[in-house]
């Protein structure tokens, strides 16, 4: 009795342990899906689209999906940009095919980087924005298009002038300006804003969690309509972990790296918007810094009540990034080889 009790107890545990692991990779197209299928994901899509040349995006958003979907229940459709014969080509900036998943989705996490999209293209983005639907933008998303060749979307350009600051400026809050920091030689350290403790997206986050290789981008403050700070920037001395605050006024006043803000679209909708400045594949080996995008994956949904006091960010099978530098990424990759492993 003992011995069939404890069988079954047995297969049980094994049984739930394997339900997370159920979940696919459907790699025979241009793009991959992992399947969440259990958790307070389920029945959520998340597009999560790549491309830029230095902060291997393509290496990020993967691993990202990876943990949303086993450990969070969300299926999740990554996008890259791609090459003629089928590779994962950042340095390719006209071409991230399957942006239609966006017509289906309930959260776009983007991090690319001067793309010149299509129209056909770009209307996916560009309907999936005013949609209200949300958005989490990534380190590069602020500059996220460079758009030299369309009419039709032209002001998503990240000068644009018209639409002060394009996509960048006007729905995640800012454009690119500068390094603030000293770019390959100055770290970051995340530090929790005045009065954000409590904020459900800083759920189990402190002072020092989040930290990463790249710089601090600079920012124009405040920041523009509803915007809300959650972390500041400290600038390190030196690309090491513990090193010490930069003295002078890089750290006088802080630049955020993260935060909220509203998008009213055109028909009126409002659209809730996280970004940071942070992301980049080195940065995300940061379990502060995967926390805050997990966190701020539900609060986008308005899911803020479903964040556990320390949500898993766990990293699926293995993770092992490259230093940034424009196109120093792995060649040869195709979508099909980024199954769980």
């Amino acid at each position: 009795m003992f011995l069939q009790h404890h069988s079954n107890w047995l297969v049980a545990c094994l049984t739930i342990l394997a339900i997370p692991m159920t979940f696919t990779a459907h790699a025979s197209d241009p793009w991959v899906v992992y399947d969440g299928f259990q958790g307070p994901g389920d029945g959520k899509h998340i597009v999560l689209v790549s491309g830029d040349e230095e902060y291997r995006s393509e290496e990020a958003l993967p691993m990202l999906g990876k943990i949303l979907a086993k450990h969070h229940g969300f299926k999740c459709t990554v996008l890259f940009a791609i090459g003629d014969e089928g590779k994962i080509d950042p340095l390719r900036l006209d071409n991230i095919p399957g942006l239609e998943a966006l017509d289906t989705a309930d959260l776009m996490i983007l991090f690319t980087r001067f793309r010149d999209l299509p129209d056909d293209q770009m209307k996916h983005i560009v309907q999936y924005v005013e949609s209200g639907k949300p958005i989490i933008g990534m380190r590069t998303a602020t500059h996220a298009f460079n758009l030299k060749t369309s009419k039709t979307y032209a002001r998503y350009s990240w000068r644009d002038k018209k639409w002060d600051g394009g996509f960048g400026r006007q729905v995640l809050g800012e454009t690119w300006i500068s390094h603030h920091g000293h770019h390959g030689h100055q770290s970051t350290r995340g530090i929790v804003a005045p009065g954000m403790q409590d904020n459900p997206i800083l759920r189990g986050i402190k002072d020092g969690d989040i930290w990463g290789p790249t710089d601090v981008y600079t920012v124009r403050l405040p920041l523009p309509g509803d915007s809300c700070p959650l972390v500041l920037g400290q600038v390190l001395e030196s690309m090491k972990q513990d090193a010490k605050p930069a003295t002078g006024p890089k750290n006088d006043p802080m630049m955020p790296v993260a935060w909220t803000k509203t998008y009213k679209t055109e028909s009126g909708k409002k659209a809730r918007i996280f970004t940071t400045t942070m992301g980049a594949s080195q940065d995300l080996l940061s379990e502060g810094l995967r926390r805050l995008l997990i966190n701020a994956t539900y609060w986008a949904m308005q899911m803020e009540s479903k964040i556990p006091a320390k949500a898993n960010v766990d990293i699926v099978g293995t993770y092992n990034p490259l230093p940034f530098g424009s196109g120093n990424f792995v060649k040869d990759v195709r979508p099909a080889d980024l199954t769980i492993r």
